[in-house]
């Protein structure tokens, strides 16, 4: 520890990191920090965007074409979502080909991010010269620096494989808008359909299983608890020196195991329907259709999820008034930052939260973790996924950076296999549409897990036109801020006890926002280091 690094460990100071979500920004964190730990924080969500007020009157079917421009990422999770809150509105049914193309979509664009995010996004933290004294630090570099990183190249680029697979069905990725209430507008051959089983192959070969697993898929899933992974890390030097054995043993090495924990209470929305049974899509007939189970886990028990008990409390966010509504009743009117902040406002997202029965409305962690504490939960059907591992992680060894990470990188391989199976079901020779009742009145609700977490719409119509609309995002659960019981929200709380090293270059404070993959698109921030343009602007304040 050099001098400069001594002194600001006997300080308290309050911290200000700018675009902290690398180039899906405007995420400022401030943090205070006291003997070089962090002991409070805040997020700022620094820009509106305001797409319910967009979609306020126009036609229902807007919502098919508006929501999936809210992303250039996970546009077709927007897609996805936005389809279901129509079918159950309007009742449609939906022929079970058309299920397993929706199904197929979103597991695309969720396979297509994980290597992405990991090699462009998370991956490049890690080889910060903080790490340089790592005896694993000049392999990682080898492979992981950006642009130059050997296997960055090749997760870049395998990355742009399975959205082909969107394509065929989708007709382009991003912003496609194929899914309609009542089916998908896809009429795919046998030559689609083999031409997504190879694309998904070449995924598997060039890139999963040869790179980031060194491992057959199935091998990596016999892993159900902590101990197995670290015995499949010893069983062959592939494993060990497989980008994900490099990862969990340099991961370790700097602690990533070690801060990040978050609140502990996880939600999932659930994922992909059976096709049969969610034929006459109903809200409160989802849950049962579920293959990726919806739910929340309080830390001790799991407890079925009910979208009636989600709340947005905006006491503290740029909008007019203070109070916690569900997203039927929803209001979006916001107001000048410059005045907010005066009524103790700080950011433009809302604080989404849980009212647990007997709890009340409590912050949740979503996202890929959640998800797979989810997958740990009894009882599941022999369809449905069943996956013990991350319940027992958790429970073994405890949630942090770096088992967040674990869970995204995991469901590469489970998705991966799922997209086979629903690829070999689809009849050709049956619907992949059935035109519904366009109805005047209703109220739907659409959710489904982006690469992030859970999303959902709340879509009111009255006489034929939207009368309300709301979309709860999973950034906007995790980067959600205080509520009016003065809750933080869940990167608030992950952030608590984060280590500092250098308040100039707080590359842990990185490296936990990225393990959430906060997104807040429209504006990009990347470093040149030819030209010197601003990467992100830190402010340093003695207390």
């Amino acid at each position: 520890m050099n001098k400069q690094e001594t002194m600001f460990k006997s300080q308290k100071m309050e911290v200000k990191v700018h675009s902290l979500g690398r180039v899906e920004g405007d995420l400022d964190v401030k943090v205070i920090v006291e003997d070089g730990v962090v002991v409070d924080a805040w997020t700022e969500a620094t820009m509106f965007r305001g797409f319910e007020m967009i979609l306020k009157g126009k036609d229902p079917l807007a919502g098919l074409i508006v929501t999936p421009r809210i992303c250039g990422i996970c546009g077709g999770s927007h897609l996805t979502k936005a389809v279901y809150a129509l079918d159950t509105a309007w009742g449609t049914e939906v022929p079970p080909n058309a299920t397993l193309i929706r199904n197929i979509a979103q597991a695309a664009e969720t396979i297509q991010s994980i290597p992405r995010w990991f090699y462009a996004l998370f991956a490049i933290g890690l080889t910060h010269q903080n790490y340089a004294s790592s005896k694993l630090y000049d392999e990682v570099v080898r492979r992981w620096a950006p642009f130059e990183g050997e296997h960055y190249e090749i997760g870049v680029t395998v990355s742009a494989k399975p959205v082909e697979i969107y394509a065929i069905f989708g007709g382009q990725w991003p912003h496609s808008s194929f899914m309609v209430p009542g089916g998908v507008v896809s009429a795919p051959s046998l030559s689609d359909i083999t031409r997504s089983i190879s694309i998904l192959e070449y995924y598997r070969e060039n890139w999963l299983e040869k790179i980031f697993l060194g491992s057959s898929v199935e091998r990596w899933l016999e892993n159900k608890t902590w101990a197995d992974v670290l015995a499949w890390l010893d069983e062959k030097p592939e494993h060990r020196d497989s980008d994900l054995g490099l990862f969990i043993r340099y991961g370790m090495e700097i602690g990533l195991d070690k801060y990040g924990a978050g609140p502990g209470r996880y939600l999932a929305a659930g994922n992909f329907f059976h096709p049969q049974k969610y034929r006459y899509p109903t809200i409160e007939g989802r849950n049962e259709a579920l293959i990726a189970r919806s739910g929340v886990f309080d830390g001790e028990e799991y407890h079925d999820f009910d979208q009636a008990r989600v709340r947005e409390d905006h006491t503290h966010s740029f909008y007019r008034g203070s109070g916690s509504l569900h997203p039927f009743e929803g209001v979006t009117e916001p107001v000048d930052p410059v005045e907010g902040q005066k009524e103790g406002k700080y950011t433009f997202a809302k604080a989404p939260r849980y009212d647990l029965p007997g709890v009340g409305e409590i912050p949740m962690e979503v996202g890929p973790l959640a998800r797979q504490v989810m997958a740990g939960r009894p009882g599941a059907e022999k369809w449905q996924d069943y996956d013990p591992l991350f319940l027992n992680i958790i429970k073994e060894v405890g949630p942090s950076a770096m088992v967040r990470v674990l869970a995204r990188v995991h469901e590469a391989a489970k998705y991966y296999l799922r997209m086979h199976e629903w690829l070999k079901q689809i009849d050709l020779n049956e619907k992949f549409y059935i035109k519904p009742k366009e109805l005047p009145e209703g109220r739907g609700f659409g959710a489904t897990e982006a690469a992030r977490g859970a999303l959902a719409d709340w879509i009111h119509i009255k006489d034929g036109k939207i009368e309300n609309y709301q979309v709860v995002t999973p950034t906007a659960w995790n980067i959600s801020p205080r509520d009016r019981h003065g809750q933080r929200g869940p990167i608030e709380t992950a952030m608590i006890g984060v280590p500092v090293r250098n308040p100039e270059d707080p590359v842990e404070l990185a490296h936990l926002a990225q393990s959430y993959d906060s997104c807040l698109v429209c504006t990009v921030h990347a470093y040149d280091a030819k030209s010197h343009k601003e990467l992100a602007k830190y402010e340093v304040i003695k207390i």
